[in-house]
């Protein structure tokens, strides 16, 4: 099940509180600024710093350019 659109617009990186990408179908939010990764559990986002997942630049590159292709847009423009 997809996240809220409602939700998604107001969901922001707990670090930099700045925008993120939602991959639905890898049920993840990806805040490509600080290369962290937050998963999403039971459709509830795990927004917690210390459960955030770092990414590598070759997992970075992977999931811009997926965004890319598939039109994915932040959650909300900064």
């Amino acid at each position: 099940m997809a996240l809220d659109q409602q939700l998604l617009e107001i969901l922001a990186c707990p670090e930099d509180k700045g925008p993120l990408l939602y991959f639905a179908d890898e049920d993840r939010l990806y805040n490509p600024r600080l290369k962290r990764s937050y998963a999403i559990r039971e459709d509830i986002p795990i927004m917690l710093i210390d459960e955030a997942e770092a990414v590598d630049e070759a997992e970075h590159q992977r999931l811009l350019a997926k965004a890319d292709a598939e039109g994915i847009a932040p959650t909300f423009e900064a």
